[in-house]
């Protein structure tokens, strides 16, 4: 999973905000998946943007890479374009 945020107000409300992360190829494109080419990730990896959830901090298990912010910017940019913003 991708967190996308976790400022006071989660902090607070123990949760984060995240969409799912898989290895597996996706044949969805953008808005629905983005493939993210962060060398700090163990595999090659696709954002699932269409599956945004919020989780409690305790579910969190541990850190094994992050995107770039340009690649946070554009999985936010695609769940804009699915909402309609």
């Amino acid at each position: 999973m991708l967190i996308l945020s976790h400022d006071i107000f989660n902090e607070r409300s123990g949760t984060v905000v995240a969409v799912a992360l898989t290895s597996q190829p996706q044949r969805a494109g953008f808005p629905l998946t983005l493939e993210l080419r962060s060398k700090t990730l163990p595999k090659r990896s696709w954002v699932k943007i269409s599956q945004i959830r919020t989780l409690a901090i305790e579910r969190i298990g541990k850190k094994i890479g992050k995107c770039s912010p340009e690649e946070l910017a554009t999985v936010v940019e695609g769940l804009n374009e699915i909402i309609g913003s």
